[in-house]
């Protein structure tokens, strides 16, 4: 009767302390509608709170600043391209899809004011006074918005003419997030093109991207002293744009402003060219072993941002992508 109730209690105890994985996904899913909530609110910092203290809860996240990472040292180009990594295609990004659009809108203009001249049989004052005027509207939205309405409207054409522009855009900020998380640096939105950037901002000067609970990185950079780990998780998410891109394509096209930021984010901690060299090398292995390690969970994040879900539900589709163990193992 003793050891029948012994095992009894045993048994009770390790039910109840023991969640199921339903259960688990029901306190992950109330975590991350609490955390939506306070990102709606503006509450950064209880925002985080809540996600750092899910961390010590059953079936709270798992997943966040979990990432299993490179050593950090000096890495050669030649150790990047045993593992598959040519640096120059990913670190000299050019919109090619873009510039192509931007040619061709060009070529239309022109053609287009040579048959409205001959059919309305413009005067030569008259095309000049109009020549004048698109160049008034040029000067104006280039100083008065740093040409914001300009890229408007080219990356809203981009998104409707070109299937491999919109899917890029989406890989490419899907990248910054996944990364992001998995070092330990909250995601708080995300836009996939500048008309949904203007709507959500309500300003020209921002463009489609991931923002992010930055306060701390904030506090640090104002200090001015930035410690190893958060300049080494600065780099890397400032890098999975390219990298995905790089992944999936086989080089970048977007980006270049993250790798300018962090050129000079570099710059102004002093770091030499030899150095700043060595911390891009560790970042873009770092980053490309990650996003491969966890693809999958990319792929799954693409088509929940694609559908425009929150951030707690990106999040969740993150958590839900990834074996726990895939993270803590040591190669």
């Amino acid at each position: 009767m003793g050891f029948s109730l012994s095992m009894s209690c045993v048994s009770f105890t390790i039910t109840s302390c023991s969640p199921t994985p339903e259960t688990k996904g029901v306190v992950r899913k109330q975590v991350l509608e609490k955390l939506d909530n306070e990102l709606a609110n503006g509450d950064e910092r209880s925002a985080l709170s809540i996600v750092k203290h899910s961390l010590t809860q059953p079936g709270g996240l798992r997943c966040f600043g979990a990432a299993r990472q490179v050593p950090q040292r000096l890495y050669t180009l030649d150790e990047l391209k045993l593992n598959g990594i040519e640096a120059a295609s990913l670190l000299s990004p050019v919109d090619t899809t873009l510039g192509s659009i931007e040619r061709n809108l060009q070529i239309a203009a022109v053609l287009g004011g040579v048959a409205a001249w001959n059919a309305f049989e413009l005067s030569s004052q008259q095309l000049l006074y109009i020549s004048l005027g698109l160049l008034f509207l040029w000067t104006w939205d280039l100083v008065s918005f740093g040409g914001g309405i300009s890229s408007l409207a080219l990356d809203t054409i981009g998104h409707t003419v070109s299937q491999k522009y919109h899917n890029r855009v989406i890989q490419h900020e899907a990248g910054h997030f996944l990364i992001a998380y998995l070092l330990g640096i909250l995601p708080r939105g995300y836009t996939l093109s500048s008309l949904e950037a203007l709507k959500k901002e309500g300003s020209l000067n921002v463009q489609a991207g991931t923002t992010f609970v930055d306060f701390e990185f904030l506090e640090e950079t104002n200090s001015g002293k930035m410690s190893a780990t958060m300049l080494n998780k600065f780099s890397c998410i400032a890098l999975a744009g390219v990298a995905t891109e790089y992944i999936l394509y086989g080089y970048a096209e977007g980006g270049l402003d993250d790798i300018n930021k962090l050129d000079g984010l570099l710059k102004g901690l002093g770091f030499t060219q030899k150095k700043a060299d060595s911390q891009l090398r560790w970042a873009v292995l770092n980053t490309i072993l990650l996003l491969r390690r966890h693809q999958e969970a990319r792929a799954k994040l693409v088509d929940a941002m694609s559908m425009g879900m929150s951030v707690g539900s990106c999040i969740n589709v993150i958590e839900e992508a990834i074996d726990y163990q895939d993270l803590v193992q040591i190669v």
